[in-house]
């Protein structure tokens, strides 16, 4: 018994020992990868061979984009242990830029460490098929319109079943990009502003405002009586729009984006009010029974296919300007420019709706954006003045549309430069906000700046001559052709950026009446289905396809036995 005793004493030991070993081999590591904004720095621990932390340091990524995308990309890593796990969608070079810290921080611990690469993924599932599924509501698309369509559905009905797919892996679509909430009406922001014309005798108003935007009478009402309580609606939820600048236009704050609170507002009510939100999920088919919608079938990142029946289907997948396909076969000569919406918007269900024989309008109507950062697609613009020149330094006329993009692409090396000064500094926040985040170049003087930006300083200097020349004349530019606002500032600092012109928003699509139901061809009803935001003709934009999203998920909600 002794000797056995002593035999189970020394394994002890030795367990210990072990552990002890095992307990020194975690360790953190500081590792970096570089993503869309430059470097990003990771704390990486490992233990004994596992990954068991990452956490996220200093970087210059877009917010909204990194605080929904890296705990998604995170959990992909530590369930696999490994950085070779799939990117997520719509944040492919910040997922590349964690993926090649961990791999750094894998060789830092002595472990095999990966080459990682922008193609670097998980290995392929195979396809299968899933059983189907049934609910009151599926909603396809998780950007503004289909939140708000979630959200108004469960207020109106809160036991209903809502399903919610969206196909990138992170929601909000562009709405999250968006500085400007615009269109709104009877807001506190407005009230505390004095602003009469958007408080007083406001629907009124917004219809009178609305009644040559091409949409009917009907719509137009329910648009200008849901813009009136919206303030109010999205108040109850927690987010705030603080700061009207002018009209309808709103930012959260006087430097605060409204895109970022809103959709996070709404992300956090879909939750909260347990809509089954599933990403990686994307629609591709209508279920269509005699003319009536009965679901959608839908792909996973899981390769799993699988159709969702419900009463009521919910459009809400956006536009199209990410495809160019698209754009080359419904607004030629709109394909060759670049976009400043997100890489969601690929008019997935547009050959759906015509293959069922849906009614279709203005599918070559395009919202064309002046000025996005090249190469980060931000969109610019705002100042009470900027000069727009090439590298010659030469002002260019201000043209819009595609015009102005293939003025644009015409230029040497296809470079036009936004250029202003201190008083168009101070008279907006975007440009402030960008200067702040090192977008723009910067000079003491038009010489610095030029030299910043690659622009000749003597083309430069003659054009803002004259033009400060016309100012003080008011007379026209010859370059322009306009009369000048005014003169650029006679000091500096100044401030510039490469720009191009950029399709924002395509505004055609599958028409649906004032309760956001789907039209037939012959405009009828097509029953259990919906639509809502930039897959839908619409005359507007944000606000509307919250609006109208909110419309589809209460009349959805609604029209449940």
């Amino acid at each position: 018994m002794k000797h056995n005793m002593k035999w189970i004493g020394l394994l002890i030991c030795v367990m210990l020992v072990l552990s002890s070993v095992a307990l020194a081999d975690a360790a953190t590591y500081s590792a970096n990868g570089y993503g869309y904004g430059g470097k990003m720095d990771l704390t990486v621990t490992i233990d004994n061979g596992t990954i068991t932390d990452i956490v996220l340091g200093e970087n210059h990524e877009t917010n909204v984009v990194i605080d929904r995308a890296f705990p998604v990309i995170r959990e992909r890593i530590l369930e696999a242990n490994s950085p070779v796990v799939d990117s997520v969608s719509a944040a492919t070079f910040s997922s590349f830029a964690v993926k090649a810290a961990v791999a750094d921080a894998m060789k830092q611990a002595g472990m095999d460490a990966p080459a990682i690469t922008m193609a670097t993924a998980g290995e392929e599932k195979p396809a299968t098929e899933r059983a189907a599924e049934t609910c009151d509501i599926v909603i396809v698309g998780g950007g503004p319109a289909g939140l708000a369509a979630a959200i108004g559905a469960k207020q109106t009905k809160p036991d209903a079943n809502v399903i919610v797919v969206e196909k990138l892996d992170i929601l909000s679509g562009n709405g999250k990009f968006d500085m400007n909430f615009f269109d709104i009406i009877n807001t506190e922001a407005q009230k505390k502003a004095g602003n009469e014309e958007w408080t007083v005798n406001q629907v009124a108003h917004f219809i009178e405002t609305k009644a040559s935007s091409g949409e009917t009478a009907e719509r137009i009402e329910v648009w200008a009586n849901e813009e009136n309580t919206l303030d109010a609606w999205l108040r109850a939820m927690g987010v705030e729009l603080n700061y009207n600048y002018g009209g309808t236009n709103h930012l959260a704050e006087d430097n605060q984006y409204s895109g970022e609170v809103i959709q996070a507002g709404l992300e956090k009510t879909a939750y909260e009010l347990n809509a089954d939100v599933r990403t990686g999920t994307k629609g591709v088919d209508l279920v269509m029974e005699d003319g009536t919608c009965k679901g959608v079938i839908v792909t996973n990142n899981d390769n799993e296919t699988y159709t969702i029946y419900a009463p009521s289907v919910i459009i809400a997948t956006g536009g199209f300007c990410y495809n160019k396909d698209l754009l080359a076969e419904y607004a030629p000569g709109f394909e060759v420019m670049n976009t400043s919406n997100q890489m969601g918007a690929t008019g997935d269900f547009v050959k759906v709706f015509e293959k069922n024989g849906f009614m279709m309008e203005n599918m070559g109507k395009m919202s064309v954006f002046a000025n996005i950062i090249v190469p980060r697609r931000d969109l610019t613009g705002g100042a009470d003045m900027n000069l727009f020149v090439n590298k010659e330094g030469t002002l260019l006329p201000n043209k819009s549309g595609l015009e102005r993009g293939l003025m644009v692409k015409e230029q040497t090396d296809g470079a036009a430069f936004y250029v202003t000064d201190k008083t168009g500094y101070d008279s907006f926040y975007r440009i402030r906000k960008h200067v702040g985040l090192g977008y723009y170049a910067q000079g003491a003087t038009l010489d610095e700046l030029a030299a910043a930006l690659g622009i000749d300083a003597e083309g430069l200097k003659a054009s803002v001559a004259q033009y400060n020349e016309d100012a003080k004349a008011g007379v026209e530019n010859a370059a322009t052709g306009a009369v000048p606002k005014r003169a650029l500032d006679a000091e500096g600092p100044y401030y510039g950026v490469r720009v191009e012109a950029a399709n924002h928003m395509t505004k055609g699509g599958v028409v649906a009446n004032e309760n956001a139901q789907v039209l037939n061809a012959d405009g009828t009803v097509v029953p259990g289905l919906y639509a809502a935001g930039e897959v839908t003709w619409q005359s507007g934009g944000y606000s509307e396809s919250v609006v109208f999203g909110k419309v589809a998920g209460e009349h959805a909600a609604a029209a449940l036995k």
